[in-house]
């Protein structure tokens, strides 16, 4: 009877490890697809902001240093391919890995610069890098206002606080910036299992700019 369990245990956990497996490998392309596009518009000078509204970027405490590591892996790529030339075996899969590596960094930098935090019309969108992209049109949102909190080390996604569940979007373990929901809202999560989502009344992130991203607030909502 122990062995008859043991093999159905196998037979039932199989099928559960292929569905994960394909999730993580459909969530690479979804990203890697996003990188190109956001390259894309990038070239193009198209920065994915509504018609009447405006953008509102997050990443000046993390540019500088995304712009060196892409400097220094670039010179190494150079210098790799000076040093292995002799060994092409070794050479071409370095160099390969080594471009896409760069660009891949390229397409981080491209995707902050046109996938900024939104206000327009219909509502807010709140991003993080190519991942995450929050839309909360305006009946969804009951205020908007200034809250800034720093936290020790890097918090979870969703944070229980006074009995509510808040959505932390931090950059560099900090946010500034508050929008409190009518009523609790299930927001879509990447990398949450099977897809599912979160219950919250609140988001919190971080702009560089909270104060202008305030006035355009009050221009719609």
């Amino acid at each position: 009877m122990t062995g008859t369990a043991g093999v159905g245990a196998h037979v039932v956990a199989a099928p559960g490890r292929g569905r994960r497996a394909a999730r993580l490998l459909w969530r690479f392309v979804v990203l890697e697809l996003r990188l190109y596009g956001s390259l894309a518009r990038w070239a193009a000078r198209r920065p994915d902001i509504p018609a009447d509204g405006a953008g509102f970027r997050y990443d000046a405490r993390t540019r500088l240093l995304l712009v060196v590591f892409i400097v220094v892996s670039a010179v190494e790529v150079v210098a790799l391919d000076l040093i292995l030339h002799r060994w092409p075996a070794v050479r071409l899969p370095l160099l390969v890995i080594g471009i896409w590596g760069v660009v891949w960094m390229l397409g981080l930098l491209a995707t902050h610069l046109v996938r900024p935090h939104t206000v327009g019309p219909r509502g807010a969108r709140v991003r993080d890098g190519m991942d995450l992209d929050l839309d909360l049109p305006w009946d969804l949102v009951h205020a908007v206002g200034r809250r800034t909190q720093t936290h020790d080390e890097k918090p979870p996604r969703v944070i229980e606080e006074a009995g509510e569940r808040v959505l932390v979007v931090a950059v560099s373990n900090e946010t500034n910036l508050q929008i409190t929901l009518e009523q609790p809202t299930v927001l879509p999560l990447p990398g949450v299992p099977g897809g599912a989502g979160e219950a919250v009344t609140r988001v919190r992130f971080w702009a560089d700019d909270p104060r202008a991203y305030l006035d355009e607030v009050r221009r719609h909502l």
